[in-house]
């Protein structure tokens, strides 16, 4: 029997993609709710952001949620293949460590990501699209982590 969740991803992502700044936004949001420290990592320019809401309706910042968003939809879109964005997703790795990212924050986001879902998707949320999203982000996170070691 073949496994659903590729279907119950692309499903669910569809929903969410229709609109993705604002559900990104409220990823987002919700992330530096959960972790108020990632706030200064965001600087354009040397400008620090005073308030998750001030860096939220940044231009730059809205820049990079359109950015994770596209990255979250090629690995929907490669769901049955994720092998073929390995290199990307370790030079993103890579990227996020050079700003200071820990990868111990990677979890806060996915627990962001899950919440934004639910928050967009309601009851259409079941337990079986939450697995399959945990899933598939463990994956990406796996390989953005290769380019934390510089291997």
């Amino acid at each position: 029997m073949e496994r659903p969740e590729p279907e119950l991803i692309r499903q669910s992502w569809r929903a969410v993609n229709r609109s993705p700044l604002e559900h990104g936004t409220v990823l987002f949001a919700r992330l530096f709710s959960l972790e108020p420290d990632l706030l200064p990592l965001f600087k354009y320019e040397g400008r620090q952001f005073s308030s998750p809401e001030d860096c939220l309706s940044s231009p730059e910042f809205l820049d990079h949620i359109r950015k994770v968003m596209l990255v979250i939809d090629a690995a929907v879109t490669n769901v049955e293949d994720l092998s073929s964005l390995e290199e990307y997703l370790a030079g993103l790795g890579k990227k996020h460590q050079a700003v200071g990212v820990k990868l111990s924050s990677f979890s806060t986001v996915g627990e962001s990501l899950l919440y934004m879902l639910e928050r967009c998707l309601g009851p259409a949320f079941t337990a079986a699209t939450r697995a399959a999203w945990s899933q598939l982000y463990g994956a990406v996170v796996q390989a953005m982590s290769r380019g934390w070691d510089g291997e």
